[in-house]
């Protein structure tokens, strides 16, 4: 079962995602959430799969990574330099991410993502006196 990545990346108005194969970009999509943003990737996919004859995916093998650099621009509320300290993750290899420097691998991706759920969770509950 061959996975299909796309590149996620936050919008004004929600997400967009791209996928590429042999460095073109071959099907984007967009959505208002990220369970939106999966459905539609699944059938740009396989709209894209159709027209080339390739075998069509299922919804378990659109993966999504993540882009960084276009997370930290657009919530400019969240910084960079005190996440990376609240996840245990050095300032350097962070702000490298964010810079588009190194790729995050999967697990790093989840332990940031983790860390902003967490954080949103927090302020979520919070109340002021």
């Amino acid at each position: 079962m061959k996975n299909h990545t796309f590149t996620v990346g936050k919008t004004n108005t929600g997400f967009d995602a791209y996928y590429e194969e042999n460095e073109l970009i071959v099907a984007v999509t967009t959505g208002n959430n990220i369970t939106e943003l999966k459905n539609n990737a699944l059938e740009a996919y396989n709209l894209y799969a159709e027209q080339s004859k390739k075998k069509i995916a299922t919804i378990d093998q659109i993966v999504f990574r993540y882009d960084l650099a276009s997370f930290f621009e657009f919530y400019k509320e969240i910084n960079a330099s005190a996440l990376g300290q609240r996840i245990g993750m050095q300032k350097s290899l962070l702000s490298e991410y964010v810079n588009g420097k190194r790729t995050p691998s999967e697990k790093q991706v989840s332990k940031i993502l983790n860390g902003i759920k967490q954080l949103g969770k927090e302020l979520s509950e919070l109340e002021l006196v």
